[in-house]
């Protein structure tokens, strides 16, 4: 889903970089005009919370006015982790500039396809 969102950047005349959560932290957010966060649904619809979690929560205070994009997938329930993600990144300021990718198990071609649009829409936003 990350490379198809940067796929998407890409084809929109951005120059995307693609982190891991583990490679990734707060002080990187000021050299982004935009970013794609991605992560699976984990426990009982949480983010994942050895790597990412953190990550995300430490990334938080920089969220305010930055222009995002939310994706995941998830294997059971309906999704409910990625409308209290959304929320969560609401409140704290941040402009969501199309409307999260989830997907149930591994991405099909339409969430493919959406990971590429938000990637266009994060470029051009």
């Amino acid at each position: 889903m990350a490379d198809a969102v940067a796929n998407g950047a890409k084809n929109a005349g951005a120059e995307p970089t693609v982190f891991t959560a583990a490679e990734f932290s707060a002080d990187k957010m000021t050299a982004f005009d935009a970013i794609a966060l991605g992560c699976p649904s984990m426990g009982a619809e949480e983010l994942e919370e050895t790597e990412f979690a953190p990550m995300f929560a430490s990334c938080e205070p920089c969220l305010k006015d930055k222009k995002i994009g939310l994706f995941g997938s998830y294997g059971w329930g309906d999704g409910e982790w990625m409308r209290k993600w959304e929320q969560t990144c609401r409140d704290d300021g941040a402009i969501l500039v199309c409307d999260s990718v989830i997907c149930n198990e591994a991405p099909d071609a339409d969430a493919v396809v959406s990971c590429e649009a938000m990637g266009s829409a994060l470029a051009n936003a």
